[in-house]
């Protein structure tokens, strides 16, 4: 487990940044969880490891949509936001049996609301709303996350 401060939104993004470096090297599907309350830091979070994939246009929450898409890095990476999720079953009607794949990355914020249709994840993270800022926990959720996790290695600037 990875556990840093971060005291900025630039800090927030730049740890999704060093996450998305990890993928990489790694070079394995992967799907993660987003865990925290509103205005955590998901999607900021989210906006900086995209950015750390190749992304260069705007991140917006997929709060609405449901669900955003992605071919960044050779990758096909969904972020999913369930917030508004009324019923787990729903999520058949996104195709979430096609964005699984040999190259997907998936992002799911509010995972919680899919229980029991979500594939496996590979990573916890969690974001959490202190008085100085955020505090970020990575956690592995099986082997492919421990490659993941193993090969994090935070900004140099919030490394704690």
């Amino acid at each position: 487990m990875s556990e840093l401060t971060l005291l900025s939104a630039a800090e927030t993004e730049a740890a999704g940044a060093a996450l998305a470096a990890a993928l990489q090297a790694a070079d394995q599907p992967a799907c993660i969880y987003l865990h925290g309350e509103l205005g955590a830091g998901k999607t900021t979070f989210t906006r900086g490891l995209l950015a750390g994939l190749g992304h260069k246009g705007r991140v917006p929450s997929p709060t609405y949509t449901l669900v955003e898409p992605y071919e960044l890095a050779g990758r096909r990476v969904w972020h999913l936001d369930l917030y508004r999720l009324g019923d787990p079953a729903e999520l058949e009607y996104l195709g979430l049996d096609e964005m699984v794949g040999p190259r997907a990355l998936l992002l799911i914020e509010w995972p919680e609301r899919g229980k029991g249709f979500l594939p496996d994840n590979d990573l916890n993270i969690k974001l959490q709303v202190i008085p100085e800022g955020r505090l970020l926990h990575i956690e592995a959720a099986g082997e492919a996350g421990s490659a993941v996790l193993s090969r994090f290695v935070p900004p140099a600037a919030i490394a704690s």
